[in-house]
């Protein structure tokens, strides 16, 4: 009788720790002080620069009529979500640098993890979508308003944005449904989902296959966009005769292929792995890379590459010192 009286005790113990567990510690990268302080600066001068370069393409493109088309809508669009996904990540992260407080609660990290998920699928399907919208240009330009009108590219806006938003709910759900009865403490800067899954006490295997799977699909379908569109833009520049239009082109689509190669490499660095692989601290820099970084290259990538946009900024800011 004492055995088992121990035994239910503990039984009673497991599952009062499994739903103790109402918010979760981000501890970011370290404990020092001084280095806090540094990274504290150097990540609000950044997360500045994104909301600056980002919201300035938008009015831009807005205000500018010879942007008003398309490509330059999609860009638009890109520049719009970059500064939101920084954006449900960075402000936390700049608070936990000098905050002792660290925790965040069980649905701000469901709500953080549900955004950039979203935002971040979302991101993929619309670099894919820019590619066709690039190849439809140059392959053939005579149909390109009719080939790429409103009823073609906001379609693609919104499906973009749907395929992100359902992608984002079934991991956040997978992820939230799991069982934390031990340490709550997330190794990472933000609500990621390795490293909360790296804490469940739960069987994360299907949770594993679900990432694997799904991230799989998505970044094989969006690259495969992309690389048959550059196959066609590639035959359409091999048949080219003008030295200029060639430039022109290459200048236009370099800074897209630089874009989405960068962003693609870190997602697939960071979640087409085993989990047997996973380092907190590696993840973490990869992490900040994709969600912090490349949407603060992405403006320049885009605009000093891009005659127009050169020409739209020269244009606002004579406009801006008279």
């Amino acid at each position: 009788m004492d055995r088992l009286s121990s035994d239910l005790e503990i039984c009673k113990i497991h599952l009062k720790n499994k739903t103790e567990v109402t918010m979760f510690i981000l501890m970011g990268f370290t404990d020092d002080f001084d280095l806090k302080v540094v990274l504290f600066f150097l990540f609000l001068a950044i997360y500045l620069f994104t909301l600056i370069g980002n919201f300035g393409l938008v009015v831009l493109v807005i205000g500018d009529a010879r942007l008003h088309n398309p490509m330059y809508y999609f860009l638009s669009v890109l520049s719009f979500l970059d500064a939101c996904y920084s954006t449900v990540v960075t402000p936390k992260m700049l608070v936990n640098f000098l905050a002792e407080d660290k925790s965040i609660s069980f649905i701000g990290c469901a709500t953080q993890m549900l955004l950039f998920v979203t935002l971040g699928t979302t991101e993929c399907f619309l670099l894919a979508a820019m590619a066709y919208d690039r190849y439809v240009a140059i392959y053939n330009p005579l149909l390109y308003s009719v080939s790429m009108s409103p009823r073609v590219y906001v379609p693609l806006i919104i499906a973009s944005y749907i395929a992100g938003f359902i992608h984002g709910t079934i991991h956040t759900v997978a992820t939230f449904t799991l069982s934390f009865c031990g340490t709550n403490e997330i190794r990472h800067v933000f609500c990621d989902i390795p490293p909360i899954l790296a804490i469940s006490c739960s069987d994360t295997e299907i949770n594993q296959l679900l990432l694997f799977y799904f991230v799989g699909c998505i970044e094989i379908v969006t690259i495969l966009i992309v690389l048959v569109s550059y196959g066609f833009i590639l035959l359409a520049i091999l048949r080219m005769r003008s030295g200029e239009g060639r430039r022109k082109v290459f200048s236009t689509c370099g800074s897209h292929l630089t874009g989405v190669s960068i962003y693609h490499g870190t997602i697939l660095f960071s979640y087409m792995r085993p989990s047997s692989s996973y380092d907190s601290n590696h993840d973490m820099i990869v992490s900040i890379f994709y969600t912090i970084v490349i949407p603060m290259l992405n403006p320049v990538i885009y605009s000093l590459r891009n005659k127009d946009v050169k020409q739209a900024m020269k244009k606002l800011l004579k406009e801006i010192r008279h």
